[in-house]
């Protein structure tokens, strides 16, 4: 019988995942968790196969990131819930060495079969997901860049993108230059459209 733990804020939807899984003769919802604060002594105490989180609410992805859970229940396996990703969100959910993703919106039976290779010790990346990964080209941008660009697309002004970040004005300009040569756009403008739907910022 594989073990799992559901780790999901909206009561309702975590319901209805653990509806679908006990279906299965071979999976039982052993426990179930809003958030991080009780996730770690659930665990322990049922001992799960596989931890299905949630990551989509901010505490959820921190709670993955963190890795408590891999470092103190080491055979328990992490599917990652997720609605919709990008590239460059992808990109950090992978480095958390989650052996599995999953889209929120794909089909029941998906779900189930993640959970199943996950036990048998393979990796799961949904579909969905894989294309995102493989459609993706890899992020030009520094992490100044992104910080700039995103201040930048908020309407932040030069001079003040400037002052936050303690930067010469000439600094925060040659920066943009830089970006919309990197990105290839037009101008700062077309920038920000590419690199937001390239999923850089």
């Amino acid at each position: 019988m594989i073990r799992v733990l559901l780790v999901e804020k909206a009561r309702l939807v975590r319901g209805a995942f653990a509806a679908l899984l006990s279906r299965e003769e071979d999976i039982e919802v052993v426990a179930e968790a809003e958030g991080n604060g009780e996730v770690l002594a659930r665990a322990q105490l049922c001992r799960p196969d596989v931890a299905v989180i949630d990551v989509d609410s901010k505490e959820g992805e921190e709670f993955a990131a963190r890795g408590e859970l891999g470092a103190r229940l080491p055979d328990c396996r992490m599917l990652l819930l997720m609605a919709s990703t990008t590239p460059d969100r992808l990109r950090r959910i992978l480095d958390l060495h989650a052996p599995g993703v999953i889209s929120t919106n794909a089909p029941a039976d998906r779900l189930v079969h993640g959970v199943r290779k996950l036990v048998r010790g393979q990796r799961f990346i949904d579909p969905e997901f894989a294309l995102v990964a493989l459609d993706a080209g890899e992020n030009p941008l520094t992490p100044r860049d992104v910080e700039i660009l995103r201040l930048t697309a908020d309407g932040t002004p030069t001079r003040e993108i400037a002052e936050r970040l303690s930067l010469s004005v000439a600094t925060v300009r040659n920066h943009l230059s830089a970006i919309t040569r990197k990105t290839g756009g037009r101008n700062r403008i077309d920038a920000i459209r590419i690199a937001r739907e390239s999923g850089w910022v």
